[in-house]
């Protein structure tokens, strides 16, 4: 995509976004789901397929292009992004970085038009933050394989329309996990009930049960034994993209700050004329810009293919971890209001409590940081 297709693309939907997106947010806290014209529209705008390849009907975009785009999108409420973030990033990287020809054909393109959803899934009861100790098992049975086991917090799995699914086909460790592609509907499927989750409202999840499921051969992604090395490659694109959603989160956060701090008054003057007040501002920002900076920076070093691990990982845990003090310190320029529902910076500081474990926890991202150092 040349300079100025992408900044038309941009434009477009940071007046979509702003416009159209944010006005609705309430409603889409009420009644848990993303209205249909808003979902319609994303599709029509290519939203549902911006990191898919252009040959499949994605937009194609670069991680450099990405995370700008991220920036916009992450300006409303996080379920909006998540409504079409899971078949761009884990669930659909899967195909594009290890699917046959044949799989890229099929699905990619149901993928980028909004036709199909895919999910993620990895995570178990127990084995999130160490998905390689994963127990769901795939048993071959002649030329077919055979999937028993269960999944926890399945992104999208409600709506989904596919599975990325992560399964045990050898012995312990990352080395013995394939991946399967699992359309719903399979006999044996069955998708628990939504999570009554803290935030993020119109962003589903649940359980995911596999009892006997069976899959042709040609269901699985990439070679026997490779799924671990998928999975943790669609995460490091992932997590590059959510630090520049935590980006975008704490640019509303902020500006929904300093607009009430404007007009609230106390003292006789806005409370923003209040040195303390403007502490809280200015830390916020100062976050803000090196944020912004950071999750660049990785961007263009995972383009180029010089830091696809240590990168991601920083941006992602430094940024997840700036959004969170970002909205308690709205809640407190707030103050009492702060803390009262219908209050956007009330529903926000929810929402983003979410970044800091999904798609690693931060402590994770400790652990990959520091051992990527010493190695």
């Amino acid at each position: 995509m040349d300079t100025q297709d992408f900044a038309d693309v941009l434009d477009a939907v940071r007046d979509f976004v702003r416009e159209k997106v944010v006005p609705r947010e309430d409603e889409i806290e009420e009644t848990d789901r993303i209205p249909d014209d808003l979902r319609q529209a994303s599709a029509e705008m290519g939203l549902f397929g911006y990191a898919l390849p252009e040959e499949y009907g994605g937009l194609g975009l670069s991680m450099s292009e990405e995370v700008r785009l991220a920036f916009e999108i992450g300006y409303a409420s996080p379920a909006f992004r998540s409504m079409f973030g899971t078949s761009n990033g884990i669930a659909g990287q899967v195909i594009v970085k290890a699917g046959t020809d044949e799989q890229r054909r099929h699905w990619l393109p149901r993928l980028a038009s909004g036709s199909a959803i895919g999910a993620f899934a990895l995570t178990e009861a127990e084995a999130g933050s160490d998905p390689s100790t994963l127990t769901t098992r795939a048993t071959r049975d002649g030329d077919d394989w055979v999937i028993d086991g269960s999944k926890r917090f399945i992104t999208n799995a409600p709506e989904a329309d596919v599975f990325m699914v992560f399964a045990r086909t050898g012995g312990e460790g990352g080395r013995g996990i394939s991946t399967f592609i699992v359309e719903a509907g399979t006999e044996g499927l069955k998708v628990g009930e939504p999570d009554a989750k803290m935030g993020q409202r119109g962003a589903h999840t649940a359980e995911v049960f596999f009892d006997g499921v069976r899959v042709g051969a040609e269901a699985m992604v990439g070679e026997e034994g490779t799924g671990f090395r998928t999975a943790m490659a669609s995460l490091a694109h992932g997590r590059v993209h959510i630090a520049a959603v935590c980006v975008g989160i704490s640019q509303r956060i902020l500006d929904e700050t300093v607009a009430y701090a404007k007009e609230r008054n106390q003292g006789g003057k806005p409370i923003a004329e209040h040195q303390l007040i403007q502490g809280l501002l200015a830390d916020s920002q100062t976050e803000l810009y090196a944020g912004r900076a950071m999750v660049i920076q990785a961007a263009q070093a995972y383009d180029d293919g010089t830091d696809r691990r240590l990168g991601p990982s920083c941006a992602k845990y430094f940024c997840s971890e700036m959004a969170g003090r970002v909205a308690d310190r709205a809640v407190q320029v707030f103050g009492g209001m702060g803390y009262m529902r219908g209050v956007a910076v009330e529903r926000l500081y929810r929402d983003v409590r979410l970044f800091r474990i999904y798609e690693g926890t931060s402590q994770i991202q400790q652990i990959v940081i520091a051992r990527a150092l010493v190695r």
